[in-house]
């Protein structure tokens, strides 16, 4: 009886833990939750007093309904796990619950928001259609002024296109006009100039036809033909030769102790009105070449029947007559003769018949020169020279100028030449990034003047002027600059540079400031300029600035 007892509780307790293991979310209300709470409680009092029982009965129930209450234990126990177990997702799905009872009242919230937005954007859709119809109307308003604003801008336009057809046919026959008044000029000038040489030609020809016929007269004596024409010979050329003689001395006296030293003057003139005062008499010099130059030029097709010795007064003082005329209107006026006497100079004169000779020694066709550019006389070969630089544009002459200017100066009396005879204005008018087979010419010309010897210093000392820095500041700045011309260049900055006057000339055309920036862009490579840089600024008191500079640059 006590066995179907126990049986009959374990069945109730079996079933009651089968019950409790069900998920308490499936329940509708809390009420039942607690419920269930309660039922749990009462079994596990029953549990205990049947485990109770069951200890004091132990030794009464058989094996095997021991064993089947073992398994029933085991399984209680992993009900009750179970049971946790969804007690705990219960209470995560209630959480969860709760958060998407927030979300639905949040979400509420916007759609009552949304409804507000949809009334304000069915006003803003009103007022937008409103003001999109004024748009339409205000745009084909502006739209037919465009139209007819582009109209009246067409009909201007197509006025304005004729008017400047018209324009340019009118400028280019103006052009056409202008170029042709220029070569009409030109051709003037010329003519003039040419009819000068010749009116100067003739009279000069007639005088000294008047004298040869007076001279006949006086002398004519009743002799033999023959003995009448030698003594016409001995008196006639002697009579020539003793003119140019004192004529060539005169043009000496006055090249020396006049021409020159007005050069040297203006120079080395710093007062304004000093200049002031010598330019009516800087002028009336420049008249009396203007007028005397087409003479000298004329007399060159005589130095052939002079004595060769008389040759270098005649060309020094067309030399210094030109060196008065620096100013290009002159040069213009006296284009043809410039071109004429520098041709005559370059290639020499070749004349076969003296104008004082017979027709006997015509007959016999012997010929008579005279060398000046090609001469073996120095100094006049040296004045040659420089006036074919000063007359001549010809590249292959002055190239060749320049070659023969080049040997003379390695000589000393070369030198002295150069510095007698001021040549430094003479090679800076070459020296141009214009004509750059010229200008390595010239610079080495210069560069034969900075050999160690007398003439090194009164050389700088001529070069020490604005001309010069001027011009050299001026190839410096050219981008086009070969690194040879500007080794060339930097030679002669450096030599310039140890005279410390000269500081003032290179601040004044900002020398300084163009040779720091070539030191510093120039190639390492080029080690030659980089020392004569590197030189100018020591010697100009630059090169610690520089580099306490580019120290700082780099430490910074």
């Amino acid at each position: 009886m006590k066995l179907k007892i126990q049986l009959y509780l374990w069945k109730q307790v079996f079933f009651l833990s089968i019950d409790s293991t069900l998920p308490s979310c499936l329940p509708a209300n809390t009420q039942e939750n607690s419920d269930r709470d309660i039922t749990n409680g009462l079994i596990k009092k029953i549990l205990s007093r049947t485990e109770a029982q069951a200890c004091n009965s132990r030794d009464v129930i058989p094996p095997h309904i021991s064993q089947i209450c073992d398994e029933l234990f085991v399984i209680h126990e992993k009900l009750q796990r179970e049971s946790s177990a969804q007690r705990e997702y219960a209470l995560q799905l209630q959480e969860q619950e709760c958060f998407l009872t927030e979300r639905e009242a949040l979400l509420f919230r916007h759609e009552a928001v949304l409804a507000k937005i949809r009334g304000v954007e069915e006003e803003v859709h009103t007022k937008f259609g409103i003001i999109k119809e004024q748009h339409e109307a205000e745009v084909k308003q502006l739209t037919e002024a465009l139209r007819e604003i582009t109209k009246e801008n067409r009909r201007l336009k197509s006025s304005f296109d004729t008017l400047k057809e018209m324009n340019d046919s009118l400028r280019k026959q103006l052009s056409d006009v202008t170029e042709l008044n220029k070569k009409l000029e030109g051709q003037a000038r010329k003519v003039q100039a040419r009819l000068e040489n010749l009116q100067r030609k003739h009279e000069f020809l007639m005088v000294q036809k008047s004298k040869n016929i007076c001279q006949v007269v006086q002398k004519s004596k009743p002799v033999k033909q023959e003995k009448g024409m030698g003594t016409s010979k001995t008196t006639k050329l002697p009579l020539s030769s003793q003119v140019y003689e004192l004529l060539t001395f005169l043009m000496d006296w006055i090249s020396d102790q006049h021409l020159s030293k007005i050069k040297i003057q203006e120079e080395r003139e710093d007062n304004h009105k000093l200049r002031v005062t010598q330019t009516s008499k800087k002028t009336c010099t420049q008249e009396k070449c203007m007028k005397l130059l087409p003479i000298a030029a004329e007399q060159l097709q005589w130095m052939p029947f002079v004595n060769p010795k008389l040759h270098v007064p005649v060309i020094k003082f067309i030399y210094w007559s030109i060196r008065q005329l620096d100013t290009g209107v002159q040069h213009a006026i006296l284009a043809s003769t410039m071109r004429r006497l520098g041709e005559d100079i370059f290639k020499g004169i070749v004349s076969k018949r003296n104008p004082h000779s017979s027709s006997e020694e015509f007959a016999e066709g012997k010929s008579k020169s005279a060398a000046f550019f090609k001469s073996s006389c120095l100094p006049l070969r040296f004045l040659s020279t420089l006036v074919v630089l000063k007359t001549v544009t010809q590249v292959d002459y002055l190239a060749q100028a320049f070659d023969s200017l080049h040997v003379d100066l390695k000589t000393d009396e070369g030198k002295a030449l150069f510095l007698e005879y001021q040549c430094v204005p003479v090679i800076l008018s070459h020296l141009k990034i214009s004509s750059r087979v010229l200008l390595s010419s010239a610079l080495d010309g210069l560069l034969q003047m900075t050999m160690e010897s007398g003439s090194l210093q009164p050389f700088l000392e001529a070069c020490s002027n604005e001309s010069f820095f001027h011009t050299c500041s001026a190839l410096l700045r050219s981008p086009k600059l070969d690194v040879q011309i500007l080794e060339k260049l930097s030679v002669l900055l450096q030599k310039l540079s140890r005279i410390k006057s000269n500081k003032k000339m290179f601040e004044l055309f900002a020398l300084h400031q163009t040779i720091q920036e070539l030191h510093r862009t120039t190639n390492p490579d080029h080690a030659f300029l980089c020392i004569n840089l590197n030189s100018i600024l020591l010697n100009l008191g630059l090169l610690r600035n520089n580099s306490l500079t580019s120290s700082l640059s780099t430490s910074h």
